[in-house]
């Protein structure tokens, strides 16, 4: 299989799942996610699978300032249904990386390791913030990603129009892809640490 170059290259969250340690999946219990895994598991990469990715890097690092956050501690609330836009897609790579999933989530082993319901979803629109709750000491975080300042390629309208009608010929789709991965890779890259693209807001 061959992947852009740059996915090796982007940032790496590292977590402790003691649930791994103790079933010898990690023997340290340490578990290091890659962009390249959000990107098999959403089966596709762009800015949102990235944005996610970065959202979850973030809050993990603000809850967890001090060492590898713990997956399962860590509770999740989607901001819109999950049904609405890619509220869905989002959520999926931030199950990864934090281990919260919804009612179809791990029901546990006598009260330890639950998985199951700490990913929720708003009812409807409540913004844009994406809360993590840290379960063990209650400190919360409000993540938002603005992928505005790292503007798509003007022509790319028309790429995916013609993509999409079936009629691009094979520089168009190679120019199309090219320029997607592109803006993709400087969020990835230039813009991971960047407060004005993910913003972390401490909850009271």
């Amino acid at each position: 299989m061959s992947f852009p170059d740059f996915y090796e290259q982007a940032p790496v969250v590292r977590t402790y799942d003691p649930f791994a340690a103790m079933l010898g999946a990690a023997r340290d219990g340490l578990l290091d996610y890659h962009y390249l895994d959000a990107v098999r598991l959403a089966g596709h990469s762009c800015p949102t699978v990235a944005g996610a990715f970065l959202i979850g890097r973030a809050a993990l690092a603000a809850l967890y300032p001090d060492e590898p956050a713990e997956r399962g501690n860590i509770a999740v609330h989607m901001p819109a249904p999950e049904d609405e836009g890619v509220t869905g897609v989002m959520a999926q790579v931030l199950t990864l990386l934090t281990g919260a999933a919804a009612v179809n989530g791990f029901h546990g082993m006598r009260g330890r390791f639950r998985r199951k319901g700490l990913l929720s979803f708003a009812n409807q629109r409540e913004g844009d913030a994406i809360i993590f709750t840290r379960l063990d000491n209650n400190v919360r975080v409000a993540v938002t990603l603005d992928v505005s300042l790292i503007p798509a390629d003007p022509d790319q309208g028309e790429r995916l129009m013609a993509i999409l009608q079936n009629y691009a010929d094979a520089s168009q789709q190679a120019a199309f892809a090219a320029a997607w991965q592109d803006r993709v890779r400087r969020l990835l890259l230039e813009f991971a640490d960047d407060p004005r693209v993910i913003r972390v807001t401490l909850v009271n």
